[in-house]
């Protein structure tokens, strides 16, 4: 079992920055990849980005690539988020998942562990 939990959520303003945290605790072990998603109010749940555990790869969906970085930290079974020039688009609740096998995927059906989400709100 392995355990995930967000934080870092909360309001900005359109161009600001926000770091976004995920700390995993259990048999992370078994961990190899993990994303994060976003869901806004009325629509699907939709990948955001993802990081190998072990060799540190990423992916990135278009819409945020240039603005949003993925990291980790091995010693502190940390995964980090951070969202820059934010826009009212980036609106939504952001989640951590985790997953056993080692390639990168956007398809939430294939992460095994999920977080309870963190709410981030873009708004003037």
């Amino acid at each position: 079992q392995v355990q995930l939990v967000e934080s870092g959520g909360g309001l900005v303003q359109p161009g600001d920055s926000l770091r976004l945290s995920c700390a995993a605790s259990g048999r992370t072990f078994s961990i190899y990849g993990v994303g994060w998603f976003r869901q806004a109010p009325g629509k699907e749940r939709e990948f955001v980005t993802a990081i190998s555990w072990s060799d540190g790869s990423t992916s990135y969906r278009n819409s945020v690539k240039g603005r949003f970085t993925i990291s980790r930290d091995y010693a502190l079974n940390m995964v980090y988020l951070l969202m820059n020039s934010m826009k009212p688009e980036d609106t939504a609740v952001y989640y951590c998942a985790a997953r056993r096998g080692n390639l990168l995927t956007s398809a939430p059906e294939e992460y095994d562990y999920w977080g309870q989400g963190t709410q981030v709100i873009v708004s003037s």
